[in-house]
């Protein structure tokens, strides 16, 4: 049994040595494109530092840890190997060298982090933050409770102070979760399905409040500017204009399917990259899906590890609604990468505990 660990733990080494040579050279390879959001971070031209929001706050703790000075291949070989050392710490699954389905999207995974947080990144701050959930789901001695309650802390504050929007990840996930103690024959779809719905309401809520809907101020937005451009190949559009009740909700179930079952977007045949990140996508909706159904069917045991699928479905309905394109999609799903790290092994995890 000994030997097995040693071998699962020097293949993921091993994966994780040849992304960190991927981390290195990502700057020399890819267009300037994907380096839009890194320039904004480290060089704030347009003197948005500050305490709230996305920009503003991951300028201001880049130029506190002094990363915003250093060259990007540098921060490339200082910000990746941390993170394979979370994904470490948290558990390296026995047989992660066999060829199948789980093993190849973790490892497709791997190189997208190595490809998306090469660089000064708002996805590297989310990664980090949102890794203590972990650690308390597999902490056999802080309490259900506990881990709950301080999940639920976490999510808020990132929400008052980074992402807004995962202010609606506790509600979202807590409807779902009081749904699925209702006596459904498919629960796990029904589950979903109010999900989405109490995101279309608090939606609603927003409309009447302020006036506009959450996608139309934020997906809708920023994709009318963007349409025909050349960096936008995989933008999300909803088919019906989503300025009235039925155009909303229509848009949330729209921009849903598309972020996590993207079926429609095969129709980008002749760009590899987007192929690749639909097939992955669909892989991983799908496993998740099983898994999710799993802990439902047995709550009892699996409790942690349903609270955090319940954080990640809620969050894919959140992209939902807020996603502009697919690439934008796969990046912010990188940010969660720990939970689903999680997700996709916890059995695997529960023997090493044993």
């Amino acid at each position: 049994m000994k030997t097995k660990i040693e071998k699962s733990k020097a293949a993921f080494l091993l994966i994780a040595a040849a992304n960190l040579f991927v981390a290195a050279i990502t700057f020399f390879i890819l267009p300037p494109k994907f380096f839009y959001d890194a320039a904004i971070i480290a060089y704030d031209k347009g003197n948005e530092i500050g305490y709230f929001g996305s920009y503003p706050l991951s300028i201001l703790l880049y130029k506190i840890s002094g990363l915003r000075y250093l060259p990007f291949p540098v921060i490339a070989l200082i910000q990746f190997p941390l993170l394979m050392y979370i994904l470490y710490k948290i558990g390296i699954p026995n047989q992660i060298e066999k060829l199948n389905v789980k093993n190849l999207l973790v490892y497709m995974g791997i190189l997208m982090i190595a490809i998306f947080m090469s660089m000064p990144s708002k996805e590297f701050i989310t990664f980090l933050y949102i890794s203590p959930i972990v650690f308390m789901c597999i902490n056999q001695e802080i309490s259900l409770k506990k881990t709950i309650i301080y999940s639920v802390l976490l999510l808020l504050i990132f929400g008052v102070f980074f992402r807004p929007y995962y202010l609606l990840i506790p509600v979202i996930g807590g409807g779902m979760y009081l749904v699925s103690r209702v006596s459904f024959k498919s629960k796990t779809i029904t589950t979903i399905f109010y999900g989405l719905l109490i995101a279309v309401f608090l939606s609603f809520s927003h409309g009447v409040l302020k006036g506009k809907y959450l996608s139309e101020i934020s997906r809708e937005l920023v994709n009318s500017d963007r349409v025909g451009s050349s960096d936008a190949n995989s933008i999300i559009i909803s088919p019906v204009k989503t300025d009235t009740w039925y155009g909303e909700t229509i848009g949330i179930f729209y921009g849903f399917f598309t972020v996590n079952v993207p079926l429609n977007g095969l129709k980008h045949i002749l760009s590899p990259q987007i192929v690749i990140f639909i097939i992955w996508q669909l892989l991983l909706f799908y496993i998740l899906l099983v898994r999710f159904a799993k802990c439902l069917a047995d709550r009892k045991r699996y409790s942690k590890e349903l609270l955090v699928l319940l954080i990640i479905f809620a969050f894919f309905i959140v992209q939902g609604v807020f996603e502009p394109d697919l690439g934008t999609a796969v990046r912010h799903k990188m940010g969660v990468f720990p939970l689903i790290y999680f997700a996709l092994y916890y059995e695997s995890f529960r023997k090493e505990l044993q």
